[in-house]
């Protein structure tokens, strides 16, 4: 998330935008105009002005010679948008309220977050920003970030900050698990992530307990796989890696 996090791009006026147009001096010829699907509003002395695309700063130069006059010979023209109601992001999985949100000027990661309530009591906290059109700035389409408490890290603060463009979907991971029995010091379930293998499990689960094998069968959708610990340290076999919902059992030695 750090290398494609770059700096927020210029929010771009587009159709049912609502800004503000504001004359230093002249009431008359302030206005709140909704932009128009054809990307016109329509001003005073100006009459039809195409402002779709562009940046309210943009906004104001366009608009200062239209709107000068022998009364007003060097309007001060300023722009801002009022309601944002051109472009959206997608927030969905894990979150209080899925669904469309308007991406504002500076829109970055933690206000989707915010905007959709923030996180469900099931989320794991793992977040996936898919970019629709366009790249980030690494060249990337897909960025994840992972967030592990109620108090970030500089790390996730600065993950928190990745600015939004129009399109973007964001997903919140719902926390899926495994579960690993027998012969452990801490049997339990315990969450899962990529890459998760039989024997990093085994040692999130305290090791073996006393009186344990190496022996390790791996319940999957009906089928079971079996592992050996002691292979797999001594580098004879491979680690396997485990599925969301596996169940890993490790056997005690026979007597």
């Amino acid at each position: 998330a750090q290398a494609a996090a770059g700096a927020a791009p210029p929010y771009r006026v587009g159709p049912g935008d609502v800004v503000e147009i504001a004359v230093e001096g002249r009431a008359d010829l302030s206005r709140l105009p909704t932009v128009q699907t054809n990307g016109h509003v329509f001003l005073p002395r100006a009459g039809e002005v195409a402002v779709s695309g562009l940046t309210t700063g943009e906004i104001a130069a366009r608009l200062q010679p239209l709107l000068a006059g022998e009364d007003l010979p060097a309007p001060r023209v300023s722009v801002r948008v009022r309601d944002y109601q051109s472009q959206f992001v997608w927030v969905r999985g894990a979150v209080q309220r899925p669904g469309r949100k308007p991406l504002r000027e500076g829109t970055r990661l933690v206000d989707a977050l915010l905007d959709a309530g923030g996180f469900q009591a099931g989320a794991s906290g793992e977040v996936t920003v898919e970019r629709t059109s366009g790249a980030f700035a690494d060249g990337s389409r897909e960025v994840r970030s992972r967030f592990g408490g109620e108090s970030p890290t500089p790390e996730e603060l600065e993950q928190l900050g990745l600015p939004l463009a129009p399109g973007d979907v964001v997903t919140a991971s719902v926390q899926l698990w495994v579960v690993v029995a027998g012969a452990v010091r801490s049997p339990g379930r315990r969450p899962f992530e990529d890459g998760l293998t039989v024997s990093r499990a085994v040692e999130a689960s305290g090791g073996p307990a006393t009186g344990a094998s190496d022996r390790v069968v791996i319940r999957r959708a009906g089928a079971d796989i079996e592992a050996d610990l002691g292979d797999i340290r001594d580098g004879k076999a491979t680690d396997v890696v485990l599925a969301p919902g596996d169940e890993v059992t490790v056997r005690s030695r026979r007597l």
